[in-house]
């Protein structure tokens, strides 16, 4: 597909307005290939064992479950459709997939992002209320709520990334996938979605820690008196660690977005293009990371692993194992 003259090679020769094709061996390319693959791979697959095991256990049918579940299915589909296309375009150094996928992948892009982020602001809020508020929890956060939030949060991110899709054209030279925003519209969507988001994030968990040291303090000198701990200051002790080990989560989330709008709000050409392949790619990658998490902080998604390998996911009845048990 690339044209030479005077060393010199371009992504569509036949175009004046073509990029300029970067140089890569084919042994670097094959490197490169086989590694994204991998990485992708495994970025389904990984997603794909959190989706089953949810959807699957009847046990796992939470409020809280349902929003991991959410977050899951972005990460899945950024491993098997955004990491492939985007790999592609790295090592050829050109989009070769014409004006109307790009809008269509910009659109992808966009949407699991903001999805995403809307579900790091779903467990805040879950959380903040299990904690918090722990009498009010079951007669708020329901299942049937939750799942009317989450599917709202997909509808809206979709339409929110469209309308920013066909009111702007890509921009540059032809053989690259990008999109020029006005400034009006970068600041939109600086604030509408990453300070905002991240601000309620930030606080809710500010409060959620501020609690659960309390409340482990409560614990602690229960235990230090002797006296019985009772089955309420046990389900503390349970959601204080779930707010914990979410909250870890949230934070490994926040780390890699912040990261993607410096990007954002940085001209590309000033930025060396390696470190703009990192800064991208470091977002990716944290979609294969949330389901290790899981499997380090969660032992039903440990036992759950084990009922899909070795295929005990089709015996009758097993939907119905109580996947939360220690024995």
């Amino acid at each position: 597909m690339a044209y030479e003259t005077e060393e010199t090679q371009y992504c569509y020769p036949a175009f004046n307005s073509s990029c300029v094709k970067g140089k890569r061996s084919n042994y670097e390319s094959n490197i490169l290939y086989v590694f994204f693959s991998l990485l992708s791979a495994w970025t389904v697959f990984l997603n794909l064992l959190v989706i089953i095991s949810i959807s699957h256990f009847k046990k796992l049918h939470t409020p809280t479950n349902m929003i991991i579940l959410s977050l899951s299915v972005a990460d899945l589909l950024v491993g098997l459709i955004v990491m492939p296309i985007e790999a592609i375009e790295l090592i050829e150094t050109c989009w070769y997939f014409g004006d109307a996928l790009c809008n269509l992948f910009l659109i992808l892009m966009g949407l699991l992002t903001s999805t995403s982020l809307c579900s790091l602001v779903f467990i805040a809020v879950d959380r903040y209320v299990a904690v918090c508020h722990p009498l009010m929890y079951p007669q708020t956060i329901t299942m049937n709520r939750t799942l009317i939030i989450v599917c709202f949060s997909w509808f809206f991110s979709s339409a929110y990334n469209i309308i920013l899709s066909i009111t702007h054209t890509t921009d540059g030279c032809y053989g690259e996938c990008n999109v020029q925003l006005t400034f009006e519209w970068k600041a939109t969507d600086l604030v509408l979605s990453f300070l905002l988001p991240c601000t309620v994030i930030i606080t809710l968990h500010l409060r959620i820690f501020y609690v659960v040291h309390q409340q482990v303090k409560v614990i602690n000198s229960q235990m230090k008196s002797e006296k019985c701990v009772t089955e309420g200051s046990v389900k503390r002790k349970s959601e204080s660690k779930a707010a914990l080990i979410l909250g870890i989560i949230v934070a490994i989330h926040l780390i890699c977005f912040i990261t993607y709008y410096i990007l954002t709000l940085t001209d590309s050409i000033a930025i060396p293009p390696a470190v703009l392949s990192c800064l991208i790619w470091f977002l990716y990658i944290n979609s294969s990371l949330d389901p290790l998490l899981y499997a380090l902080f969660y032992t039903w998604f440990r036992k759950s692993i084990k009922h899909i390998l070795t295929l005990k996911i089709f015996q009758p009845e097993s939907s119905q194992v109580n996947i939360l048990t220690n024995h």
